[in-house]
């Protein structure tokens, strides 16, 4: 046998140019019983699995239709059959497929012995399918009698699913950190609805899993068949696997045990839809036998990224004490800047881009796809190509998008009732439905402020709020205003940031999330000079994100994010918006996860890694990220100031006090006269969350009330 190893391995060496380490070699071998196989980035994972299913074929003499392999996704199943293709073209093919398509088949079989017809509901919403989101929309407003924002359906899509995935009883689907409203009634109207609200039984993806395990559990003579049909099983991406994933491989090995789980705990990063680390931890306990390899040299990077990851996921406590090792040569040190503003970022990369001789290799890493837009932007303006990697670009499409193009279609034609029916409750004028009703009743065709002041029944915090609305209005000339100006108007004359903020409150979403969306909107309109340009631009923006995604070219920087780049790598890389709140975000229960994101984007580096932080985002201080500033030091261990962010003195601002002067919130009342240090006298119009609103001779304006008090800006008449 050992002759017939060898031979094997020397073979593969002369025709493929393969050649192993001990390690993978081991993994090879090691066919009989349970093995976990931990491998570090950039080990030779894909290569050693097709190598070990070739080896069981030709040397051990398996039957090639007695081999399952379960890969994490369709592309991985696709890309390991081509793969095995490649490397052993005179084999027969083996079933590699995902763990869905094969729950999928134990239950198609037993719905149609048992005669029940089933449709699939699909996620996306295809015509002529029936779609999840549809049905979740539904039922979101009949409970909440308010229509779902895509960022609720998301988290509602991922609540479901994760529900599902970790099998969870009913007393544990309250999870807090859901914010969804009635998001329990929801679930249950949706599994109701499933199996009676249609002509058939529905069955969503997550379904395939949980019925497959439940018929293993309730059917043995079904579990025996499938038992009987394969006699070793491979699952890969094992980290990324859910407990009801587990659970139906469990029950398929249970007889052999002859099972390969290829994983790496340190790029365990869906946790978000029940994955979890934990069963690799506790392998042993549920295979007391087991093997357990570490396939930990990388060959992809070079050892000056190679060495400072390695290093850095030794912060985590949930892993196996493993050492990357490379044996390549160093290259340049990881770098690290810290920019002045978060608008500097897309201008400093597009600049570093600009230098380089060749762009392809390249790859532009972030957590949230909004990243993307400022960086489309100015790649776009600098005529560099980029590849979308993520097909999933709802920016142009977010609600607060359409509400700022609403605004500026309203410049453009102040009678248009239709359009003012879009925004009238995002001004912050506490304009009632009655009201409106009573506005679109009345005749003519005149500015709709206008109308609302003269025929329609106002309070008095109304009017002058109106008033001051129609004035700016007034000012607003559409084919001149700059963009900026007009965004300026929405956020603060309009009340639209107020409005954001408190419309997260009340519908448990996230305010710097959304402000973030009308920020980068801002960032775009710098660029343009009229509001018909800017809208213009969005278009042309939505059309890149939506082609560039099927246009890979060889000269195209990829722009991804750092879940979709897992698998990936390039020679360049840059990873940008690493700063506390982003990466690691503000759960210190997913601290542990972020880190494991961020060693997954160092390790997608061959020879160039950038790390970019900032220290103001939208005029707000922000940190460098944790993460960056502890590989930072990883780095350099010597240079505790080397690329540390430098800080601007602030200037204290001068504070104007004497006897008059109002340095109490108790003191502003509505109603009262004060005088103003730079504006003179006027009146309070309203004290509301943090903020106060003075009438004066010829405007209305808002100030931060603690700025006020504190430099004492208001005195009393």
């Amino acid at each position: 046998m050992m002759q017939a190893q060898k031979a094997f391995f020397e073979e593969k060496e002369q025709t493929l140019g393969v050649r192993l380490n001990d390690v993978q070699k081991q993994a090879v071998l090691e066919t009989n019983g349970p093995l976990l196989l931990l491998a570090s980035p950039g080990s030779g994972k894909t290569t050693t699995i097709i190598m070990r299913i070739g080896y069981m074929i030709e040397v051990l003499g398996v039957q090639p239709s007695r081999i399952k392999a379960v890969t994490f996704s369709k592309a991985s199943a696709g890309d390991m059959k081509a793969r095995f293709a490649k490397f052993f073209p005179h084999l027969p093919p083996i079933d590699f497929s995902t763990i869905h398509s094969l729950a999928f088949q134990v239950v198609r079989q037993t719905l149609d012995r048992q005669g029940t017809p089933y449709r699939i509901i699909e996620e996306s919403d295809k015509p002529g399918v029936v779609s999840k989101k549809s049905v979740l929309r539904e039922i979101f407003e009949k409970l909440n009698g308010t229509k779902i924002t895509e960022d609720q359906l998301d988290e509602l899509l991922t609540y479901i699913s994760f529900i599902k995935n970790k099998m969870l009883p009913e007393n544990e689907w309250d999870i807090a950190e859901v914010k969804v409203p009635k998001k329990v009634g929801i679930f249950k109207q949706y599994e109701e609805y499933k199996s009676t609200g249609a002509d058939c039984l529905l069955i969503d993806f997550d379904d395939m899993l949980l019925m497959a395990n439940a018929i293993f559990t309730q059917n043995r003579d079904v579990l025996a068949q499938y038992q009987r049909r394969y006699d070793f099983y491979l699952t890969d991406e094992s980290q990324d696997t859910s407990p009801v994933q587990h659970a139906i491989i469990a029950k398929l090995v249970a007889v052999h045990q002859n099972l390969c789980v290829v994983a790496d705990e340190d790029q365990a990063i869906y946790s978000w839809r029940g994955a979890e680390p934990d069963y690799l931890l506790d392998f042993r306990e549920v295979y007391p036998e087991a093997h357990i390899l570490l396939m930990t040299q990388n060959y992809r990077s070079a050892s000056t990224i190679v060495k400072p990851a390695n290093q850095f996921i030794k912060r985590n406590q949930k892993r196996y004490n493993k050492e990357m090792f490379t044996e390549n040569a160093a290259a340049e040190p990881i770098s690290f800047q810290a920019l002045e503003n978060y608008r500097d970022q897309a201008k400093y990369v597009v600049d570093q881009l600009k230098k380089l001789p060749d762009l392809s290799s390249t790859a532009i890493l972030y957590r949230n796809n909004t990243s993307a837009i400022p960086l489309m932007d100015a790649l776009d303006r600098a005529g560099i190509p980029f590849y979308m990697k993520d097909s999933s670009m709802r920016f142009f499409t977010h609600w607060v998008v359409e509400d700022v193009l609403n605004f500026m279609r309203l410049a453009y034609n102040t009678k248009n009732i239709a359009v003012f029916e879009k925004v009238y409750r995002k001004m912050n004028a506490y304009v009632t439905h009655a009201q409106l009703k009573a506005l679109k009743k009345v005749q003519g065709d005149g500015c709709v402020f206008t109308r609302l002041l003269n025929h329609v029944e106002l309070k008095n915090y109304q009017l002058e709020y109106i008033k001051h609305i129609r004035k700016t209005y007034d000012s607003i000339q559409f084919d001149k205003t700059l963009p900026t100006v007009m965004l300026e108007h929405i956020r603060a004359d309009f009340g639209y940031e107020r409005e954001l903020k408190n419309m997260s409150e009340y519908l448990g979403l996230n305010s710097d999330n959304l402000l973030d969306v009308f920020n980068i909107l801002g960032l775009i309109a710098r660029h343009t000079r009229t509001m018909t340009e800017f809208a213009s631009r969005l278009q042309q923006l939505e059309t890149l994100a939506r082609t560039s995604h099927f246009q890979n070219e060889a000269s195209a920087i990829t722009l991804t994010t750092l879940h979709s780049a897992k698998g990936l790598e390039f020679e360049r890389v840059y990873i940008i918006d690493l700063i506390d709140g982003v990466l690691p975000s503000e759960s210190e229960e997913e601290v542990e996860e972020d880190a494991r994101l961020f060693y997954v984007g160092i390790t997608r580096a061959i020879r160039h890694l950038e790390c970019i932080s900032y220290l103001n985002r939208f005029e707000v201080p922000v940190k460098p990220s944790i993460f960056w500033r502890e590989l930072n030091r990883i780095v350099s261990p010597h240079n505790k100031t080397t690329n540390q962010p430098k800080t601007k003195k602030k200037k204290e601002p001068k504070q104007y006090l004497n006897e008059n002067t109002i340095t109490s919130e108790s003191e502003l009342i509505e109603g009262l006269k004060v005088r103003h240090i730079a504006f003179g006298e006027g009146k309070i119009l309203s004290v509301s969350r943090g903020l106060i609103e003075l009438s004066f001779t010829k405007d209305i304006k808002k100030f931060v009330i603690e700025t006020c008090l504190q430099q004492g800006y208001l005195e009393r008449l």
